[in-house]
């Protein structure tokens, strides 16, 4: 399936930034309301429902030239836009 993306940045942030800035998705989502996400001259208004896909991600990216790879942590939301709910997994824990 093709991939729109609508809305994309990226920033180096301090660890208690990044935890600012989920607390504030989290609290959003448990009260129901719409994310907006705004970055310069992007903003995107969407509406999660009730009970998204919630995928959680670990990966390590090795260059080909075998230098110092690079680490990142993934959380993504995931909808169908009908409404309809997507997969389901295992339960999550984060200690």
């Amino acid at each position: 399936m093709p991939e729109e993306v609508l809305f994309e940045t990226e920033n180096r942030m301090s660890r208690s930034d990044v935890a600012a800035y989920l607390r504030t998705v989290a609290e959003k989502l448990e009260s129901g309301g719409d994310l907006t996400l705004s970055a310069g001259d992007q903003s995107v208004t969407l509406d999660p429902p009730a009970q998204p896909t919630f995928e959680v991600k670990a990966e390590r990216e090795t260059p080909g030239g075998g230098g110092p790879g690079e680490l990142s942590v993934e959380f993504e939301l995931e909808w169908d836009e009908d409404g309809g709910d997507g997969g389901t997994g295992g339960s999550l824990e984060i200690e």
